[in-house]
């Protein structure tokens, strides 16, 4: 696997210790050579900006809202839109989200699929697929 997606909602948008851990993940998955992305089913627009800060700060490789590209996740093309992105093929990117409806979908699209319901449980998943080192 080359390529981690995570949804913004339900996954990153938690507290303030949750997003320096989610943070702490995604620049390890990038220092072991992995694209990293955030797809969201935000409408996009001037009210997204807290999600494209993400990768402003350079925390992401990129932010793909469903609302700018037409599609919405469970819909295959907003994956592939996220796997384009990161110029990667579905087949080598991970997709984390909340909903198991949205994980089903990355799957049956041909990704490896996560469900979010701790960080902690989904950071050991991350790190062994991606074979990453260390406390999060």
């Amino acid at each position: 696997m080359r390529g981690l997606i995570v949804d913004y909602v339900g996954v990153l948008d938690g507290a303030d210790e949750d997003n320096r851990r989610w943070k702490a993940l995604l620049s390890a998955a990038k220092a072991n050579g992995a694209a990293t992305a955030i797809l969201s089913n935000d409408p996009g627009g001037s009210g997204a900006e807290h999600i494209r800060e993400w990768e402003y700060r350079g925390n992401v490789d990129a932010v793909v809202l469903s609302g700018e590209i037409g599609a919405e996740k469970p819909e295959v093309a907003a994956f592939q839109a996220a796997a384009d992105a990161l110029d990667l093929p579905l087949s080598d990117c991970v997709m984390v989200d909340d909903s198991i409806l949205n994980v089903r979908a990355a799957v049956d699209a041909g990704m490896v699929g996560f469900l979010f319901t701790s960080f902690d449980r989904v950071a050991v998943e991350i790190q062994a697929v991606f074979d990453i080192e260390g406390e999060f």
